[in-house]
């Protein structure tokens, strides 16, 4: 399987200045950070505030650009401007805000904009925006204004915007952070179903421990740095280690790690509230 992101000693820095707009401090944001993302999978990224992941997220889709080291995308080093565009056609962004994405006054005229910009045949628009407004399911509101849908629906818009550039990896910083329960449901679906189906790569940032539970794959980032990395399990498995982070677990592994600090017999491998039931339910049953 070949990697669509790779990084090697990726370094990003960034100045403070001063009341007299001198230099104060240089921050390093990313910190000699190597990274492999293979065609396909479903990554997610966790961290702190602070910690570098949506840093991270903008030198993917090249908005940011390294001070040291190399980032490539399908082997495009993001420092040549020359491969903007191509970038971010492989590469698309979906950011926390979806209104700060939404810019027409039609759904479907929004979902076209991005293949416009690119130069796209209008026949094949038209075939590219109703392929992805069904991909989102969001179909039935083409016609609609984004400023009449719900949260979780206008992201799912704005994620059809980027499957209509015909990306190959789809970056998301974290896109429920302004939604209810009920929207992010909606765009976890969303999301799960591209990855499953049209093989898209996935990377999530996310502050919501169990969003991450479905993914092939979990990444920590603390201080520009990846501190952990891992099958969902064996990352979260590591309650004291994710707390000393300053990092959460999912529910039904906090609650196997308290059980299992009363002497109770259950792993901490446990991340779905699911597993938990079941587990809880053979221990009734031995007693």
């Amino acid at each position: 399987m070949k990697e669509i992101v790779k990084s090697r000693g990726l370094i990003y820095e960034y100045y403070t200045h001063n009341e007299r707009g001198e230099i104060e401090a240089t921050n390093r944001a990313l910190d000699r950070l190597d990274l492999d993302i293979k065609q396909g999978e479903f990554v997610v990224i966790l961290g702190h505030n602070g910690s570098g992941k949506s840093t991270l997220a903008k030198h993917m889709n090249a908005i940011l650009h390294p001070t040291g080291g190399t980032l490539l995308i399908k082997g495009m080093d993001t420092k040549d401007e020359e491969n903007l565009w191509d970038i971010r056609q492989t590469a698309g962004m979906v950011f926390q805000n979806p209104d700060n994405q939404i810019i027409a006054a039609i759904v479907e005229e929004d979902v076209a904009f991005g293949p416009e910009n690119l130069g796209v045949e209008p026949g094949e628009i038209r075939k590219r925006v109703d392929e992805a407004v069904a991909a989102v399911q969001m179909t039935e509101y083409m016609t609609h204004s984004p400023n009449l849908l719900s949260g979780g629906q206008k992201q799912r818009i704005a994620i059809a915007g980027v499957l209509a550039m015909k990306p190959e990896c789809i970056i998301l910083d974290e896109p429920t952070a302004m939604l209810d329960p009920l929207g992010r449901k909606e765009v976890l679906e969303t999301v799960y179903k591209l990855n499953k189906e049209e093989n898209i790569t996935i990377i999530h940032i996310t502050h919501y421990m169990e969003e991450a539970i479905n993914a092939d794959r979990v990444i920590v980032m603390d201080h520009g740095q990846i501190v952990m990395d891992g099958k969902p399990k064996e990352v979260f498995s590591q309650v004291d280690k994710l707390k000393s982070l300053g990092l959460d677990v999912p529910p039904a592994t906090e609650l196997a790690y308290y059980m299992q600090k009363e002497g109770i017999d259950i792993s901490t491998e446990i991340i779905s509230i699911e597993e938990m039931v079941d587990k809880i339910w053979q221990l009734y049953l031995t007693e």
